[in-house]
C-alpha cells in the first residue's frame, strides 16, 4: 500500500493511467465511427451485409495481441500501433451489437423515415441509433472491457510509448525491478477503474436507457 501511495503522490501512476485511458478513448471513438458506418451500410445492402459478416467471422476471433507482429511491421512501435490494437478489439463486438439492434427495429420505421425525406445517414442517425440504444450501450460495454485488456497488454509489449508510457508499462517496469508491492498496486488500479467504468458508468446508463424505453429490469 505504501508503494502504491508513493507512486500516486509522485504522479507517475496518475499520468500513466490517464495516458492509457486517453488511448482507449481514441480507439473507442474511431471504432465506434467505423462500426456505425459499416452497420448502417449493411442495413441498406444485403451484399454488403454478407461481406461485413464474413469479415467479422474472420477477424472477431483473433486476439489483438496476435496481430502484434503485423502491426509492428506496418505501424512500428508507437501510439498508432496501440490504437490500432484497441480499434481491432472494440470494432467487432460493436458491429455485432449494432447489427442486432438495427435488425430488431421494424422495417416500417425505416420506410417512414425515407418517406419523410431522410437519406441513409438521416435514417441511421434519427431512427436506427436511437431505437437500438440498449444494444449500442451493450456493445460499448463489451468494447470497453476488451479495449482495457488490449491497451494494458500492448503497452507491456511496446514499452514507454508517448514519453512516460501507460499503465501497462508501469506494471512491466515493476516486474522487471521485482517490485511486487508496486506491481500489485498497478493491478489494484486496473481492477478499480474496471469496476468504476462498468458498474458505475455503463450499468447506470444502461438502466436509464432501458427505463426510458419502457422496459423493466
Amino acid at each position: 500500500m505504501y508503494s502504491l501511495t508513493d507512486d500516486v503522490l509522485k504522479g507517475d501512476m496518475i499520468f500513466q493511467t490517464l495516458y492509457s485511458l486517453s488511448l482507449i478513448l481514441k480507439g473507442l471513438i474511431i471504432g465506434l465511427l467505423i462500426a456505425i458506418i459499416l452497420s448502417g451500410l449493411s442495413m441498406q445492402s444485403k451484399v454488403f451485409e454478407g461481406l461485413v459478416e464474413t469479415i467479422i467471422s474472420i477477424a472477431h476471433p483473433l486476439p489483438g495481441i496476435a496481430l502484434l507482429p503485423l502491426v509492428i511491421l506496418w505501424l512500428g512501435i508507437g501510439e498508432k500501433a496501440i490504437i490500432f490494437i484497441i480499434v481491432h478489439s472494440v470494432l467487432w463486438p460493436l458491429i455485432l451489437n449494432l447489427l442486432t439492434g438495427f435488425k430488431s427495429i421494424p422495417k416500417i420505421y425505416r420506410q417512414i423515415g425515407k418517406n419523410c425525406g431522410l437519406n441513409t445517414l438521416g435514417v441511421i442517425r434519427h431512427i436506427l441509433i436511437p431505437a437500438s440504444l440498449p444494444y449500442f450501450i451493450t456493445g460499448l460495454k463489451i468494447g470497453w472491457a476488451r479495449a482495457w485488456r488490449a491497451v494494458i497488454s500492448a503497452e507491456m509489449v511496446f514499452g514507454a510509448v508517448g514519453g512516460t508510457g501507460g499503465l501497462g508499462w508501469f506494471i512491466f517496469k515493476k516486474r522487471v525491478f521485482m517490485d511486487s508491492p508496486g506491481l500489485f498496486g498497478g493491478l489494484i488500479v486496473i481492477i478499480f477503474i474496471g469496476i468504476v467504468v462498468e458498474d458505475l458508468l455503463f450499468d447506470r446508463i444502461e438502466k436509464m436507457t432501458i427505463r426510458k424505453w419502457g422496459m423493466t429490469i
